[in-house]
């Protein structure tokens, strides 16, 4: 059965492994999530679960959403997100995911939504090289030519200035060092998207060697 769970970066610390040597590693507050949907093949099409997370005040919730949780009996969540399953039996409406479902060693994917820096020139965005900073230069910063003469258009990919960061991110292969399931803690080896208190999403590792 595929691991998946919500949590929130809490930020990144070291510890020390059986060899003393230092491991880098992001705190991640993870779950409890609850299951509030189960979809399968021959009502939906597809079969998938949806997955609630965070606690919100009842005055938040709009009254659509407070019958969808009625209905099924949960109690509202601020962060509804739904992931493919391979077997929807597996599951029922109102089981909880928590961090002991994941054990020290397993590879995990961490999505996220990344730093947003706002809007960047080529070399910051593209990494390319600066002009020459002579005086007689006229180009220090300056993206290069937008494009070839004959076709007259700028082609399709063309690295250029703009928006930098604000994506979602996906980071795999990443190492569960520790689980500490009462504080509901997952220490993860490296960094991970996103600034603090922003919402990841946890998964088994698709590309998992």
């Amino acid at each position: 059965m595929a691991k998946v769970i919500l949590g929130r970066k809490i930020g990144m610390t070291q510890i020390f492994d059986q060899e003393g040597k230092i491991v880098p590693v992001t705190a991640i507050e993870a779950g409890p999530c609850v299951i509030t949907q189960i979809k399968d093949e021959s009502a939906n099409g597809y079969n998938a679960i949806q997955i609630g997370y965070g606690a919100v005040k009842n005055k938040n919730v709009n009254k659509p959403m407070k019958g969808f949780f009625n209905k099924v009996n949960v109690t509202p969540l601020r962060f509804l997100r739904e992931f493919r399953v391979e077997n929807p039996g597996e599951y029922q409406i109102g089981q909880e995911l928590t961090v002991a479902d994941f054990e020290n060693g397993n590879k995990i994917d961490v999505i996220g939504i990344s730093k947003g820096k706002g809007f960047a020139g080529t070399i910051k965005r593209w990494g390319h090289q600066r002009g020459p900073m002579a005086h007689g230069s006229k180009n220090h910063r300056r993206p290069a030519s937008a494009g070839a003469k004959g076709p007259a258009r700028v082609f399709k990919g063309k690295k250029s200035p703009g928006r930098m960061g604000g994506e979602r991110v996906t980071v795999q292969n990443l190492e569960v060092v520790k689980v500490y399931p009462e504080q509901n803690l997952l220490l993860v080896k490296g960094a991970v998207p996103g600034s603090k208190k922003g919402l990841l999403v946890v998964r088994t590792a698709v590309k998992a060697g």
